[in-house]
């Protein structure tokens, strides 16, 4: 088994977002029974964010009333907390080791001692702060005892080596996915391989495009702001449709769900000389999602040249991100 800030971690991981999305949110006797399962199928990662939904009702207010219900899970779970977005509408960030300070005794307070932070870090970097200078905070922090361990997300090889200079790195977030594969062409994985970092793949499933749900724009939810990035335009979304037919049409030939292919393709690359344990963090709002998004698949070689073949037959169309949000990602 792999461990995250001394915590035994399995390859399946959860993403917070959607649970304080607004409009996507549930009644939390339906969440919490979204919760409870993960535990119980080993999906032990869980992924927030200050920043996920309100002020209000957020991740971190998720976290308290689920643990307050639940306080013997809260061992259980690698809690991971992004912050550093001062504001969201315009992507502004404030990494200052007086705002990192700042969010994490906010987010104590919030969490109210019915959850440690695991790990904590900035959702990206922030152009006006060097690195060195949001990681010190951290370290700090971690000393103090008010964090269990470090993050990065979006951040190419010189930043990540940069931080490690400074630091111990417990965790780097990126997108990773079928349409998402930057971090094994760019060296970011190679150098988490060789740092030790955990490597989690956030958005593992297209934002819910590789699941095969949507069959055109007109199924992706009005409030679903996936629709204002580059590869869910008109002009891009049908060539990307290609893809994903294609690995629905090879999921089923398997007996399997696009999801499960697409999840457990990510999980086999750790199997990969030189290579970190990546763990992808899929969303869920139902039981039964999470159960079929944590089954193990042993894809053998020729299942992984067939969908690498699937991958250079459709190469994926438009950027990852939107202008505003592609600025604060390295690349």
């Amino acid at each position: 088994m792999p461990y995250l800030a001394g915590k035994e971690i399995t390859q399946n991981g959860l993403g917070l977002s959607r649970l304080t999305q607004s409009g996507f949110c549930l009644p939390d006797e339906e969440t919490f029974k979204v919760l409870k399962a993960a535990i119980a199928a080993g999906v032990n990662s869980w992924n927030g964010a200050d920043f996920y939904g309100t002020p209000d009702n957020n991740s971190l207010h998720l976290m308290n009333r689920y643990f307050s219900a639940y306080p013997e899970d809260a061992e259980k779970v690698v809690l991971c907390i992004k912050s550093g977005i001062k504001d969201m509408r315009t992507f502004t960030m404030d990494c200052s080791p007086d705002a990192l300070r700042a969010s994490v005794d906010n987010a104590l307070e919030v969490l109210d001692g019915k959850k440690k932070i695991d790990i904590f870090g900035c959702a990206r970097t922030d152009p006006a702060v060097p690195v060195e200078e949001s990681i010190k905070a951290l370290a700090e922090m971690k000393t103090e005892g008010k964090i269990g361990g470090t993050q990065l997300s979006e951040v190419r090889v010189e930043t990540i080596r940069r931080a490690a200079a400074v630091a111990k790195i417990d965790m780097v977030e990126a997108e990773i996915s079928l349409w998402a594969t930057d971090v094994f062409e760019n060296g970011v994985a190679a150098i988490c391989g060789e740092l030790g970092i955990v490597l989690v793949a956030h958005t593992p499933l297209g934002a819910g495009m590789l699941t095969g749900q949507f069959k055109s724009l007109d199924d992706v939810p009005e409030n679903d702001y996936h629709r204002h990035f580059p590869r869910w335009q008109p002009e891009n979304f049908d060539k990307n449709l290609l893809l994903v037919e294609e690995l629905k049409t090879f999921a089923k030939e398997k007996g399997r769900t696009a999801s499960q292919l697409a999840l457990n393709w990510i999980k086999i690359q750790s199997r990969k000389p030189g290579m970190p344990v990546l763990v992808p963090v899929a969303g869920s709002r139902s039981v039964e999602r999470v159960y079929e998004n944590a089954e193990e698949i042993d894809l053998t070689d020729d299942d992984i040249t067939n969908l690498s073949s699937i991958l250079d037959k459709h190469p994926v169309a438009g950027d990852r991100y939107p202008p505003v949000a592609k600025a604060l990602a390295e690349y």
